[in-house]
């Protein structure tokens, strides 16, 4: 079983920073993917980065060059970095865990952070 708990969000005015963190509970960190999705009112959950437990790195065109994802597997933490926010990044950021048993997969998600951008 994997907890997850983010923290650092707020409001913040376009062009500024955030930095998002998750922190996991239960052993093998190391071993799940780990990835950051938001969801917008009216809008679906989308992924926004991903990393593996190797640190290969994936991000959503709308993000790229101004978020990076990073893992810290001594702290049992996932960050994401936001950088240039913009209004459209308004949303409810979730972080999320795989972990396979058995070939079958299995998500994990946090209670979701919200990050708004307005001026």
């Amino acid at each position: 079983q994997v907890q997850l708990v983010e923290s650092g969000g707020g409001s913040v005015q376009p062009g500024g920073s955030l930095r998002l963190s998750c922190v996991a509970s239960g052993s093998g960190f190391s071993l799940n993917a780990m990835a950051w999705y938001r969801q917008a009112p009216g809008n679906q959950r989308e992924l926004v980065a991903s990393i593996t437990s190797g640190g290969r790195t994936n991000y959503a065109d709308s993000v790229k060059g101004r978020f990076t994802v990073s893992r810290d597997n001594a702290k049992n933490t996932l960050y994401l970095q936001m950088n240039r926010l913009k209004p459209e990044d308004t949303a409810v950021y979730y972080c999320n865990a795989v972990r396979w048993v058995m070939a079958v997969r299995n998500d994990y998600w946090g209670q979701g952070t919200q990050v708004t951008v307005s001026s």
